[in-house]
């Protein structure tokens, strides 16, 4: 499932993210959800969230 979407996203869910200087190598980076960031609905790079070890990032895959 991508992270495209708000409504599927959720505290607590383990997700792939791309941080903000692994965007040119798409380098990914696991962890679980702390906070949502992004407000709209849909994002067409992936919603920001902040993971429970403080790092910022756009979600690539949602991983359960």
């Amino acid at each position: 499932m991508t992270g495209q979407s708000r409504q599927d996203i959720r505290a607590g869910l383990r997700v792939s993210i791309v941080l903000k200087e692994d965007q040119r190598t798409g380098k990914r980076t696991e962890g679980v959800v702390r906070d949502i960031l992004t407000n709209s609905p849909n994002h067409p790079h992936g919603i920001k969230v902040r993971l429970e070890s403080g790092l910022v990032g756009r979600v690539q895959e949602i991983l359960g």
